[in-house]
């Protein structure tokens, strides 16, 4: 069996486009950027709301096995950090998925994520160093804070923790700096 190209999106509500329409979320956003310039490179969003790294864990084997992707998009621990779970227990998690992502020939990338200060400052700084210390560690392109600019232009709804349709340009521009470093020449446009 022949390898498949690819990029597998795993996250949470975030790149769910939770209460959005499927067609505004950043993930396809990058797909239709993608089919324009490099239609031998599909997007699939494995991403689901509500999602923790624990889930993640669980389901990146059966979705590396399935789909073999090129690429691996990590976009996940902000459901970790609000529930107040061990930013140790996220940084394991994520180590487990790098692991299992690059031992299936994936180029991974990691999404890092802020938590609101509500925590106190140790734990929001805890939580936030495991990002960099996985990306450091396993030497990721990464980005530090996944949704920069987005709170600061007040594109979140009125839940306010998700990103609303206007803030998904803002996404896909935050994720496509390192996208384009480890795409085919062919898709970097």
């Amino acid at each position: 069996m022949g390898r498949a190209q690819g990029i597998v999106v795993l996250g949470d509500s975030i790149s769910a486009g939770y209460g959005l329409q499927e067609t505004e979320g950043w993930v396809h956003l990058l797909g239709q950027r993608l089919a324009s310039q490099c239609s031998a490179m599909p997007v699939i969003n494995a991403s689901v709301s509500g999602e923790t790294s624990d889930g993640g864990v669980s389901r990146l084997p059966a979705l590396l096995e399935r789909h073999r992707p090129d690429v691996l998009v990590l976009e996940l621990g902000g459901n970790d950090g609000l529930r107040g779970l061990p930013p140790s227990r996220l940084a394991g998690n994520l180590e487990k998925m790098v692991s299992l992502g690059q031992q299936a020939g994936a180029r991974v990338v990691l999404l890092g994520m802020r938590i609101p200060p509500n925590y106190g400052r140790a734990y929001t700084e805890r939580f936030e160093a495991v990002f960099k210390q996985v990306a450091e560690d396993n030497e990721l392109p990464w980005v530090p804070f996944f949704l920069d600019g987005v709170v600061e232009a007040g594109q979140i709804q009125s839940d306010g923790i998700h990103p609303t349709a206007e803030a998904q340009p803002t996404l896909l521009n935050n994720a496509w700096p390192i996208l384009q470093e480890i795409l085919p020449k062919d898709c970097r446009q």
